[in-house]
């Protein structure tokens, strides 16, 4: 009967960080304006753009508006505030309203398309190295993910799932940074139950499935 060792268990220290992150969560998510809203360094800001996403998705979702009639409907509804705003601004002796031409710095733009570009880069570098077959488990581990991921996706539209998607980038980063602790340690016990799991199936499956004699290199 074929058995298997445990002794490689030690090689993950209970302390170690998620994903084998050696770096503060705010540098791995490059630092600067975005990782601060995302670790909810700017509470104001944060909650405004989570408050924004949840509206999005109800007036899609729930009320059926289309991409075009809500940008309409906004447009109509700013122009108006402002039309009446600056009428009254003469009748009234209120303060005109005083619209800045750029509400967006440039940088900020270039900031999120420099993350995005070099995550995505990354995310192509390790799907290579895993689909070339360099690494058996997590090539196996890849497809069973997407196939449920696939079934996943017969069963909730793309909407809720950007909707989910958008949800979860905006709080698992605030709440990893405030329990990082307990979750390394969750991490540490899964990665180490995955581990045995692998190597027992190892010794119990693949190990017994017979190979031709290795060649001999030629000096």
């Amino acid at each position: 009967m074929a058995t298997y060792s445990s002794d490689s268990d030690n090689d993950f220290e209970p302390t170690s960080k998620l994903l084998g992150r050696q770096r503060p969560i705010h540098s791995v998510l490059g630092g600067g304006r975005v990782a601060d809203i995302l670790l909810w360094r700017d509470k104001r800001l944060s909650a405004a753009i989570l408050i924004a996403v949840a509206v999005m998705w109800f007036l899609f979702e729930v009320v059926d508006y289309t991409f075009v009639t809500l940008l309409c409907h906004v447009s109509i509804t700013t122009m108006l505030i402002v039309f009446i705003w600056s009428a009254g601004a003469d009748m009234f002796g209120w303060t005109p309203p005083n619209i800045p031409k750029d509400i967006l710095v440039d940088t900020s733009f270039v900031d999120v398309a420099s993350i995005i570009h070099n995550k995505f880069n990354n995310f192509l570098s390790i799907c290579h190295f895993v689909a070339c077959g360099n690494d058996a488990k997590s090539f196996f581990l890849a497809i069973i993910s997407l196939y449920i991921l696939s079934v996943i996706g017969n069963y909730i539209s793309t909407l809720n799932l950007l909707f989910f998607g958008l949800l979860c980038v905006e709080t698992l980063p605030f709440f990893y940074e405030r329990y990082e602790e307990e979750v390394d340690y969750v991490a540490y016990k899964i990665k180490r139950q995955m581990r045995k799991t692998y190597r027992k199936f190892n010794a119990e499956f693949l190990g017994k499935i017979p190979r031709g004699p290795a060649k001999e290199k030629k000096g």
